[in-house]
């Protein structure tokens, strides 16, 4: 329980120079305030700050506090402590708005979070926690826009990053961007699987802790506090405010409401008790309000411009089908169950925003792969996990669940909802597509919304699992995949990075970036492409320059 008090702001506005938030992106500050843990024994933040699910009115603030040398994450060792938190209008902390105290227990592994509210709209803040006479590094976060505001929205947008295929440099990149409103992550934020598994040993660039994969809640919990070691994974979080969903990584490989691809029901216990670990350890280690539901679906308001809708396609979701198998189109069959579904059409048919963003973490676009070369067709099916001897579709994308597909889709465009525009992580590509009614007639027939795909922070790829230069065989693939969906605007097997999404009243545009090399921890960034939708059109195209 947080208990706050809630300083009144001063009624002069404080504008956050660009400057001091590119100090705080970096990631040299990280753990700065902090003492010398080893040397000194006193508590310690050695997993960073974050915030997340900014309101117009509040932001969630995060951090982890290690108060004595054995209260390691998962261990459920260590003391209550209570722990500090305020909130400034500088990066100073001259001019605190508010502040309060939390408790730390081993109950909750020592995460904490303050869910603070009474804040300006659209406005900067800088935080920080104290543990006794230990400082924790300040972070930078934002709140969202009034609700009758109508101005442009920016977040960056990242999927799928698996701690031993690489370094986090997108993270990096994204950190120190200095006009981003939040970061959407769209799942796979943790890998489940045992070091030197995936990808294969001799391709680890480092090892997962535990080792071996992860089942209980000590082995998520630890898991989780692994990754936020990672200086360019605190940037990000120390730099922006984070709006997260979870897919199947968070869990276990394809999983589903009753079991998973990636678990054995009693070598590895119950599925029932490993989702119930992994869902504990998520809610204390991300920065996101914990549901009693158990979910991760909800909706963020950023004023008139965007209602942003985000899904959980796991916990509800159907056994995935048998590639080929007439289940795929089983109306009893399910990619968010009934009560997710009709809060989703719900919510898209009552908005008044000018955009329908909905975070999903599985593509929804149609997806057929025509006449695709075998050398190709098998590294291809792998990504997508599909069977490498011959493949139509990807159960466990919206492919596998045709009716949620149609009736969303049906819906949208009975209820004459414009602008929607689905935003997507999960298959290591990027993709610009329009979203088909039907796609075995389009162009001819309707397109009721638009999706654009980003690539992986650093999981495999095409050219990772041929072991080949990017750009090698990606040419022919990618132009296959175009020919067979007419919907496709654009397809990148190749590479690795992150979007920056930029909403106008005007048009949503999408501008991809990719990172030199995955294995380099001082990896570049450089712009790829950029495709936009304007406001009712319902079909992408392609913009020659980023946003700037």
């Amino acid at each position: 329980m947080t208990s706050r008090n809630h300083i009144s702001a001063p009624t002069r506005r404080t504008v956050v120079m660009a400057a001091a938030v590119t100090a705080v992106a970096t990631p040299a500050l990280v753990g700065a305030a902090s003492p010398a843990f080893a040397e000194t024994g006193a508590p310690a933040f050695r997993h960073g700050v974050a915030s997340g699910d900014p309101l117009p009115d509040g932001i969630l603030l995060w951090t982890r506090v290690t108060p004595t040398p054995d209260a390691l994450p998962g261990s459920g060792k260590g003391p209550d402590l209570t722990v500090g938190w305020e909130l400034a209008e500088d990066q100073a902390f001259t001019r605190i708005v508010a502040r309060g105290t939390t408790v730390a227990t081993a109950a909750s592994d020592h995460t904490v979070k303050a869910d603070v509210r009474g804040l300006r709209p659209a406005t900067a803040y800088w935080y920080r926690f104290t543990a006794g006479t230990t400082l924790s590094p300040a972070g930078r976060t934002r709140t969202a826009p009034a609700a009758d505001a109508a101005s442009g929205i920016r977040f960056g947008v990242v999927s799928c990053a698996n701690w031993e295929a690489g370094w986090f440099s997108p993270y990096r990149h994204l950190a120190a961007r200095t006009d981003l409103d939040a970061i959407l992550h769209l799942g796979d934020y943790i890998y489940e699987y045992a070091t030197g598994s995936y990808p294969a040993a001799k391709y680890t660039v480092r090892r997962h802790q535990p080792e071996h994969e992860i089942v209980s809640l000590a082995d998520y919990r630890l898991r989780h506090a692994t990754y936020k070691t990672d200086t360019d994974l605190q940037a990000l979080h120390a730099a922006h405010p984070v709006v997260a969903i979870w897919d199947d990584h968070e869990f276990a490989n394809d999983a589903w409401s009753g079991g998973a691809e990636n678990h054995t029901t009693g070598t590895e216990g119950a599925w029932a008790d490993r989702v119930a670990a992994a869902k504990r350890a998520y809610f204390e280690w991300m920065p996101v309000r914990t549901s009693t539901e158990g979910t991760v679906y909800r909706r963020l308001r950023f004023g008139k411009l965007a209602d942003l809708h985000l899904l959980d396609l796991r916990s509800f979701r159907s056994q995935q089908a048998k590639v080929g198998d007439g289940a795929v189109d089983d109306p009893n069959r399910s990619i968010t169950g009934r009560a997710q579904l009709d809060w989703l059409k719900s919510g898209l048919a009552s908005s008044d925003a000018a955009w329908q963003l909905v975070g999903t973490s599985v593509m929804i676009s149609p997806v057929a792969f025509g006449s695709l070369p075998a050398e190709l067709l098998a590294p291809i099916a792998e990504l997508l996990g599909l069977p490498k001897e011959g493949i139509a579709i990807n159960v466990d994308q919206w492919d596998g669940y045709t009716d949620d597909r149609k009736e969303l889709l049906q819906h949208l465009t009975d209820r004459a909802i414009r602008n929607t525009v689905f935003l997507t992580g999960d298959i290591h590509m990027a993709w610009a597509n329009d979203v088909p009614v039907k796609a075995a007639t389009y162009p001819l027939s309707a397109s009721a919304a638009t999706e654009f795909v980003v690539t992986s922070v650093t999981s495999d790829n095409l050219d990772d699992i041929l072991h080949v230069p990017a750009g090698t065989v990606s040419v022919l693939a990618a132009g296959a995949l175009k020919a067979a969906n007419r919907h496709v605007e654009w397809v990148d097997l190749d590479h690795h990075g992150y979007g920056v999404l930029d909403v106008t009243a005007d048009r949503s545009q999408m501008d991809y970036y990719a990172v030199s090399d995955r294995a380099d921890r001082d990896a570049t960034a450089s712009w790829a492409r950029s495709y936009r939708t304007r406001n009712g059109t319902q079909r992408v195209e392609r913009v020659y320059q980023p946003v700037r």
